[in-house]
């Protein structure tokens, strides 16, 4: 993916993290640097019969910081999941300082279930369950004038939409674009998991001998880009290089024995670049036995053994669509902090090919990293990250 207007770069201008760990971007990354998790045990949640382990918001915490903001009449108006969003949303626009009402601003919504909960209640059927329902609410909400778009393509959905929303600003259809990625669990997509029999007992391993399946979580995480002549880019912009998505067609529900679409997606966002500047490669990281073989597959076969790998499901669990935008956020924040984040809860390599994994954080001075994610139905998906945009 190249730009067509050569001298402008996609730049990060704002960004916000709403997470169990944190209700902005620098409590969650505090909470990640000091060894914190949100993964909790939980028994009876939603009439399940069976406990499991996840990270789940405080909602109570949410409803008391929307309506600080916005007034307590406001918090009826609108699903968990939307006000989620919302404040995300809110506290990226504050930092990016740009006008949300203005018809040069698209909002980009990334979900895997979006309001799916509201299933569960009488007149099940209208319009709110649909994911462009809260798409069009959120846009609204912050007076934009433009359809938003929605992006829910399984777990790579959160980069997905920040590649839709490079390629929206290359285009000329806007001048800034919104990337928000939110998730709300609930009975329907535990249950699901469940039945798949995909979720650890424990808090999740990635890459861990040891591993035994996933966790989910609950975030909303929002990045916003602008586009910018590179002359305007200062050594401290994070700028979105390359991103690549790419579908092996492997299984509805099972990675590539091979991990063809990974690699093929990496191999799409590394042209030209030499591994050895890359600080880290944020991996999807599930702690599934399939998802993290094929993903270490895909590395070595991408050459990129000897770079740094970490995963962060360990701190917040599966996040589903918001996981793309929250990883990349945090990652950005951390290598501005002169650190690569370890991955919780590995110990022992289990995977067949070699990584360099710890536990432990570790300094770094490189400021370029490649995010990568997999899903359900063989979807693959990586983006180039370039602190000052020097290789982009």
């Amino acid at each position: 993916m190249e730009s067509t207007l050569e001298h402008e770069l996609i730049v990060r201008t704002g960004d916000n993290l709403l997470t169990p760990l944190g209700m902005d971007t620098a409590s969650t990354l505090r909470a990640v640097l000091a060894g914190e998790s949100s993964l909790r045990r939980y028994e009876g949640v939603w009439g399940l019969p069976e406990p499991f382990v996840a990270s789940l918001l405080d909602f109570g915490a949410i409803d008391r910081a929307f309506a600080r903001r916005y007034g307590d009449h406001r918090l009826e108006d609108y699903s968990d999941f939307e006000r989620m969003a919302i404040l995300s949303a809110a506290g990226a626009l504050d930092e990016s300082a740009i006008d949300p009402s203005s018809d040069r601003v698209l909002f980009f919504l990334s979900t895997t279930k979006g309001n799916v909960s509201l299933l569960e209640r009488e007149n099940s059927l209208r319009d709110e369950v649909l994911p462009d329902s809260s798409a069009r609410r959120i846009a609204a909400f912050f007076g934009n004038p433009n359809p938003a778009i929605v992006v829910s393509n399984a777990c790579t959905s959160g980069l997905c939409a920040q590649i839709a929303a490079m390629r929206a600003l290359w285009s000329g259809r806007c001048d800034h674009a919104v990337v928000i990625g939110a998730e709300r669990q609930s009975r329907f997509i535990v249950s699901g998991f469940q039945s798949f029999k995909a979720l650890s007992p424990e808090a999740c391993r990635p890459f861990d001998r040891n591993r035994a399946g996933l966790n989910l979580g609950e975030a909303a995480a929002t990045i916003v880009y602008a586009r910018r002549r590179r002359d305007e880019v200062s050594g401290s912009d994070w700028v979105a290089c390359r991103g690549a998505i790419r579908n092996d067609a492997n299984h509805i529900s099972g990675p590539s024995r091979t991990g063809e679409g990974c690699y093929r997606a990496l191999r799409a966002v590394l042209q030209g670049v030499d591994p050895t500047d890359l600080a880290v490669v944020n991996t999807h990281g599930t702690a599934t036995l399939y998802n993290d073989e094929m993903e270490a597959i895909a590395l070595d076969r991408a050459g990129l053994s000897d770079v740094p790998v970490n995963g962060l499901k360990g701190c917040f669990g599966h996040t589903m669509g918001a996981a793309g935008v929250l990883e990349t956020i945090l990652t950005m924040h951390a290598l501005d902090a002169g650190t690569v984040l370890g991955t919780r809860g590995y110990t022992e390599c289990g995977v067949s090919r070699p990584l360099r994994l710890t536990a432990r954080h570790t300094p770094t001075s490189r400021h370029c990293f490649v995010k990568m994610l997999s899903g359900f139905g063989g979807c693959n998906a990586a983006l180039l990250f370039k602190r000052g945009g020097g290789l982009c």
